[in-house]
C-alpha cells in the first residue's frame, strides 16, 4: 500500500463528506494505492454514524472509535498503530489541511527519502492569541531540540515513512513534538514544506487556552526523556550529589568553626542556632532523595506498559 491517511477528529460530522471525498479523489488522480484511518476521539454530534456511511460507499475507508475522548495525541498514536501503507501521512478532519498537498509530500518521503516532512503554514487563518503563542513554542521546540530548520512542530498535516511511525510513541499532549519524537528515535532526515492553511468551514476549534500549558510541560518532559529517558541516574544523581555534597561541607564547616571556637576559649553558640546547619541538613535530606529517586527512575525506566491502552468501542 502507498498511503495511509490518519485522520484524527472529535466532532467533525459535517466536514467528513467532503474531506473522505477530496482525499479519494487526489488518490485516484495519482494511480495511489491507500487507505484513510478515521479515528474518532470520543464524539457526540454522530461523526461515528457518518464514517459507517461513508465506509459503506468507500472500502478504503477504515474506522476506529474511542470509548471517550482521549485527546488526539491518543488518536494518532492508535491510528498510527492501525496505518499499513508505506508512508503515512496526517491531518486534522476540519478541511483546514488540503489534501491536495498529498502528492508533493509521498514523492518527497519517497524520492528526496526523508524520515518525515513537516506542513509549515506560512499565511495562517488563526487570530493572534493563538499565532503569538505558537510562534514561542516553535522557537522554544527549535532551541530546546536543535531542529533548527521547522517553523511549525505543531502543523497537522505531516508525511512519514511508515517504520517511522511504528517506532515512536504519542502520549499526553505530545502530538505538538513527532519532529523531535522521531529525532530521539534516529530518525534524523526531516524537512519541511509550505501548505496551504484554509480558512475553517465547519464547526469551531476544539483548543482551549489550557493546551499552551500542557504543550509547555509536555515540551519539558519530552527535553528530559530524550536526553536523560535511558539513563535518569545521569540527572538525578548528578542534582544528589551536588545537593548532599553541598550540605556535608557546610556540616564540616559548622563543626570545624566549633572546634576551632572551643580551642582558642571563644564563647560557642549551639549549631542549632546558627542558620547554616539548617541549609545543611535540607541539602543533605534532599540529596538523599534524588539518589533514590534516580536508583527508582533506573528501575521503572521511563514507560508505563498501561499508558497507551484506549477503551476501543468499535472498529471498521
Amino acid at each position: 500500500m502507498d498511503i495511509s491517511v490518519v485522520v484524527p477528529l472529535y466532532d467533525e460530522v459535517e466536514s467528513l463528506p467532503e474531506l473522505t471525498s477530496w482525499i479519494s479523489r487526489v488518490m485516484d488522480e495519482n494511480r495511489f494505492t491507500y487507505e484513510i484511518v478515521l479515528v474518532d476521539d470520543g464524539s457526540k454530534d454522530g461523526s461515528w454514524e457518518m464514517i459507517r456511511k461513508l465506509q459503506t460507499g468507500n472500502p478504503f475507508i477504515k474506522g476506529i472509535k474511542f470509548r471517550r475522548n482521549y485527546g488526539k495525541s491518543a488518536a494518532l498514536n492508535t491510528g498510527f498503530i492501525a496505518a499499513k501503507g508505506n508512508v503515512v501521512i496526517t491531518m486534522d478532519a476540519d478541511l483546514q489541511d488540503s489534501p491536495d498537498e498529498i502528492p508533493e509530500l509521498y514523492r518527497r518521503i519517497t524520492e528526496e527519502k526523508y524520515d518525515l516532512v513537516s506542513g509549515w503554514k506560512a499565511k495562517r487563518h488563526d487570530p493572534l492569541s493563538k499565532t503569538i503563542p505558537t510562534k514561542l513554542f516553535n522557537a522554544a521546540t527549535r532551541k530546546m531540540s536543535g531542529i533548527n530548520n521547522l517553523h511549525d512542530f505543531n502543523c497537522g498535516l505531516k508525511a512519514y515513512r511508515g517504520v517511522v511511525v511504528k517506532n515512536i510513541e504519542i502520549y499526553g499532549e505530545m502530538h505538538r513534538y513527532i519532529p523531535v519524537l522521531a529525532k530521539w528515535a534516529g530518525f534524523t532526515k526531516i524537512g519541511e514544506q509550505v501548505v496551504e492553511h484554509r480558512p475553517r468551514k465547519y464547526g469551531k476549534t476544539k483548543f482551549g487556552l489550557s493546551r499552551f500549558i500542557n504543550g509547555f510541560l509536555d515540551l519539558l518532559s519530552i527535553f528530559f526523556v530524550g536526553k536523560f529517558g535511558k539513563r535518569p541516574m545521569h540527572f538525578f544523581g548528578l542534582l544528589g550529589t551536588l545537593s548532599f555534597f553541598t550540605g556535608f561541607f557546610i556540616t564540616i564547616w559548622i563543626i570545624g568553626e566549633k572546634l576551632y571556637n572551643l580551642a582558642h576559649g571563644i564563647t560557642v553558640r549551639q549549631p542549632t542556632d546558627n542558620p547554616l546547619f539548617y541549609i545543611a541538613l535540607v541539602a543533605i535530606i534532599l540529596g538523599s532523595q534524588l539518589f533514590l529517586t534516580g536508583f527508582v527512575a533506573e528501575l521503572v525506566s521511563r514507560s508505563a506498559s498501561e499508558r497507551n491502552h484506549y477503551q476501543i468501542e468499535e472498529t471498521i
